[in-house]
């Protein structure tokens, strides 16, 4: 058997071995957008739940609102594991433009629907489009982010879910309430919000270049050797201590900063390097992934799905008026990442991860038994949620973090479509039309009680993590699982 032609590389070190700078900030904003895009996409469609039963159009019942959310959560784990298989064939880059054509058309779309079977069939469009931006986009974050900005860094910008979030409620409610519209005209152009900042991104998304570690293991070294000696470059003119021929060591605290040797003629992983990675190689990482994946799916899409149904059946608030109580919910859900994420690069990913799961829980469990005892009002229920989610959205973002850090560079982006489609479809998927047939029977009893299930869930999460969850906090992604271009 012949020897495959090696090459040695000090590319990831050098991308970890790099400042916080501007180039930096430009690329969360331009691929970090996807997660608003999401919670608008989200948003809206909880927020207009009540216009879409009254709408003489689409007359939707309590189970097709479910429903409908579910068409979109299953378009998305499509879309994720296809557009995830292609992003790590044929780079990150190319998906970009993709998958951001398709949840435009598909939100687009969504706005003209005239019927149920329509407007489920439009909702998994445009979740296929953020499916794929998942898988694509959150691999190219990881790939770029220093390691020791890693950990906050891919938590603020899964959090940023929620800022999307709280711009649907504020517009959801602007057209709703305003009473300038007819509520069937309202709930249409706000389904078109997001076709609207779909041609904004193009823009951004002009200047961010492919992944340095997707081109050096895709046999286009000297490609990434220009990408990384442009930023090194910058930094030079800075007067930042940075050499841009090679030699530069992993930044202070960073472990994994050798240098690595690569198949010259790797062309990508087959499904045979995939199972081998997932099922024996990796085989403790994939549980502890899917465990954190369908538990935070279910307790987030269950819940956050059939907000509206629950403010409207139990506690009276108009459909116009929904918005409002999403905002202070979004608010608490930003917060979380945000003030967390800090501590997952220093204190550490096994104990934050644990905790965050932990807390979830126990909030969750009793928020159930206050909602079903009657104990809360519409204020006090907002505000139950917000403290539940502040901590359940820093848990939620950890377990794509986790995902990424967990599998080789070539099958990242699948990994993540795969793990967020096996979460989704294990958790999540039947969350929102189950959480529809509860909040249908007009009790509040069944609804506690799912969600304690919700909050069993997490708590199973914490202890896995606890027990088996890796510390990846401040290591270069090689250093936690090798390339697969790099065995021979």
């Amino acid at each position: 058997m012949t020897t495959p032609t090696m090459i040695e590389t000090r590319i990831p070190a050098r991308l970890d071995a790099l400042p916080w700078t501007a180039f930096h900030t430009r690329l969360v904003i331009a691929l970090g957008v996807t997660w608003i895009l999401d919670g608008l996409e989200v948003t809206l469609a909880g927020s207009v739940a009540g216009a879409l039963r009254e709408s003489p159009t689409l007359a939707l019942s309590e189970a097709q609102v479910g429903l409908s959310a579910s068409a979109y959560l299953a378009g998305a784990v499509i879309g994720a594991l296809g557009f995830g298989w292609l992003a790590d064939r044929h780079g990150r880059k190319r998906l970009f433009w993709i998958t951001l054509a398709v949840y435009a058309l598909g939100t687009l779309a969504t706005a003209f629907s005239q019927d149920f079977v329509t407007f489920a069939v439009c909702r998994a469009i445009t979740g296929a489009g953020i499916g794929g931006e998942y898988s694509a986009i959150s691999s190219a974050i990881q790939e770029w982010i220093p390691a020791r900005h890693r950990g906050r860094t891919d938590l603020i910008v899964n959090g940023s879910f929620w800022l999307g979030a709280g711009a649907g409620a504020l517009g959801s409610h602007a057209l709703m309430a305003s009473g300038w519209l007819p509520q069937e005209l309202a709930w249409r152009l706000a389904f078109g919000i997001g076709a609207v900042l779909a041609l904004a991104i193009i823009a951004l998304r002009g200047s961010v270049p492919e992944s340095p570690r997707w081109l050096v293991t895709h046999g286009r070294a000297a490609e990434a050797e220009a990408v990384v000696a442009r930023i090194e470059a910058t930094l030079r003119d800075a007067g930042a201590a940075c050499r841009a021929d090679g030699e530069a060591g992993p930044a202070r605290g960073v472990t994994g900063g050798r240098a690595w040797r690569l198949r010259a003629d790797y062309r990508g992983a087959t499904l045979t390097d995939v199972a081998r990675s997932l099922l024996r190689q990796h085989r403790r990482r994939t549980v502890v992934a899917l465990v954190l994946m369908s538990s935070q799916a279910f307790c987030y899409n269950a819940i956050f799905f059939t907000f509206a149904l629950v403010l409207g059946t139990f506690y009276g608030v108009p459909a116009r008026d929904v918005g409002l109580y999403l905002l202070p919910f979004a608010i608490g859900n930003f917060l979380g990442p945000l003030l967390l994420g800090h501590w997952f690069d220093t204190i550490g990913r096994r104990t934050m991860i644990a905790s965050t799961y932990a807390l979830a829980g126990v909030l969750l469990t009793v928020t159930a038994l206050l909602f079903a005892n009657g104990q809360l009002g519409v204020v006090g229920q907002t505000l139950a949620w917000s403290a539940v989610f502040f901590f359940a959205s820093a848990a939620a973002s950890s377990a794509y973090l986790t995902v990424g850090e967990s599998f080789p560079l070539e099958i990242r982006a699948l990994a993540i479509a795969l793990f967020y489609a096996l979460g989704t479809a294990l958790g999540g998927i039947a969350g929102p039309w189950l959480f529809g047939e509860l909040i249908g029977t007009g009790s509040r009893e069944p609804i506690a009680w799912g969600y304690a299930a919700g909050a069993v869930s997490m708590l199973i999460a914490a202890g896995v993590q606890w027990r088996w969850g890796l510390d990846s906090e401040r290591r270069t992604l090689e250093d936690l699982a090798a390339p697969i271009s790099g065995r021979h």
